[in-house]
């Protein structure tokens, strides 16, 4: 029974939280600020990428090189940004990367031909480089600009930003290619890496920075002298660092357990809209939508009724597979409207997810190996979102199963996967509470 005499929260005063921590702590504004104008940018960029390959080839397979590229670029790239982001500090490469990036969005401006294609390629190959170093240097940094008991706070506050900055950016990102052309998209886009990188460049980014191993009296050894002397080492006491702490572990796999099948399910959504709603890209834009909506309002109402840390592992479990039971009715329905609410419900349960293990991942990592727990769980994520699009894109494209048998039977899929980690998983990390340890198990 609810007490009559608890006032219930008005919609202003849930919201409180995070306006007062956008306003109390200026470092993190910046960095949020950056994070929102990037985003948005980026969003416009992929679209216009889309269509300039589209200019000069009509290729199927041209236009999914430009995935496959991103994704593998991201992928065997984490462990070195891993060790960047711990060894070097992370606000200058940010702003670095930020630099790098506009570099080459603006060099897209080359690709006049055919022939020149190539250069596309190789260009968002670099910028994805980039980007595997900034995201773990902006998310190993979050704890830096915001005190620990706000960091839930924090994170919800970027997983919601990137929700409206998806939602908005793919709604508006296909007119702005058309009124201003794929040139102008990327200009644009370039100018909010540059204006991104003002703006980390005023925060203040505390950072414990691990000295290179050196001699005192001899010569300090030079940036690329430290990483070839450090590289191979400190990326393997990143792994061992992660094999013997197990409570940084388990979250550390959460967002690649619940992508080995997620990821293709999302990539189904856009033929979802052609073949079976038959809605074209109004379909896919609703869709989308409904992705972004509920990425942003999931980690919001976890918020509200999980406040207890140590539960949070067991609500990754249960997220996972509310969201493989959710993408079940999608793959059973053909009404549009039904879609839509089980998508945004779908990805309520995954945003809850992603925030819960990013939060436990921050406040459970030391500073000096932050870095490359979070490129390592990018890794993870990268690679379960590919194989998940390429197994569905191969089994599609072969005709081996139907599209809306095979969305039933990857959300099934992902449904036991939520059901083995709460068998499982949740249970070790309820150990490990129990037993009070705080470090290894």
């Amino acid at each position: 029974m609810v007490d009559a005499r608890t006032p219930k929260k008005s919609f202003r005063q849930a919201f409180t939280p995070f306006v007062e921590l956008i306003k109390e702590y200026p470092s993190f504004r910046r960095l949020w600020i950056a994070q929102a104008i990037s985003n948005f940018g980026d969003w416009f960029g992929l679209l216009a990428l889309y269509a300039l390959v589209q200019r000069y080839s009509d290729s199927e397979f041209l236009l999914g090189l430009v995935i496959i590229v991103k994704m593998l670029s991201l992928a065997l790239f984490s462990p070195i940004a891993g060790y960047l982001t711990d060894r070097f500090n992370r606000r200058i490469l940010m702003i670095i990367c930020d630099g790098g990036r506009a570099l080459s969005l603006l060099l897209m401006l080359l690709v006049q031909q055919e022939s020149l294609l190539w250069l596309a390629y190789a260009l968002t190959g670099f910028q994805m480089m980039l980007s595997a170093i900034f995201e773990p240097a902006k998310t190993a940094s979050i704890p830096n600009v915001a005190p620990p008991e706000r960091l839930v706070d924090a994170n919800i506050i970027s997983t919601a930003t990137w929700s409206i900055i998806f939602t908005s950016g793919m709604a508006i990102g296909g007119f702005a290619t058309e009124w201003i052309g794929v040139e102008g998209v990327f200009i644009l886009d370039a100018f909010t890496y540059l204006v991104s990188a003002w703006f980390i460049y005023r925060a203040v980014i505390p950072q414990e920075v691990r000295c290179s191993n050196y001699v005192k009296g001899q010569k300090k050894p030079s940036f690329w002298e430290d990483i070839r002397q450090n590289i191979g080492t400190d990326i393997v006491l990143g792994i061992r660092y992660l094999r013997d702490n197990h409570q940084i572990l388990r979250p550390a796999v959460a967002k690649g357990t619940s992508t080995i099948f997620l990821g293709g399910l999302v990539y189904m959504l856009v033929l979802v809209s052609d073949s079976i709603l038959q809605m074209g890209s109004i379909g896919l834009g609703l869709l989308y939508a409904a992705r972004g909506i509920g990425t942003g309002i999931g980690p919001i109402i976890a918020r509200q009724y999980y406040t207890d840390e140590r539960q949070w592992v067991v609500v990754m479990g249960a997220s996972i597979a509310l969201s493989g039971a959710m993408y079940l009715v999608v793959g059973l329905t053909q009404v549009w409207w039904m879609m839509f609410v089980f998508v945004l419900l779908a990805h309520a349960a995954s945003g809850a997810n992603w925030v819960t293990s990013t939060v436990l991942l921050q406040k459970r990592s030391e500073d000096n190996f932050r870095g490359r727990v979070f490129s390592t769980e990018w890794l993870l994520f990268t690679l379960g979102n590919s194989l998940s699009v390429v197994v569905a894109s191969v089994l599609l494209e072969w005709q081996i199963v139907a599209l809306q048998t095979l969305i039933s039977l990857y959300a099934v899929g992902l449904m036991a996967a939520g059901l083995l980690w709460l068998a499982t998983v949740a249970n070790w990390e309820r150990n490990w509470v129990q037993k009070g340890l705080s470090t290894k198990v």
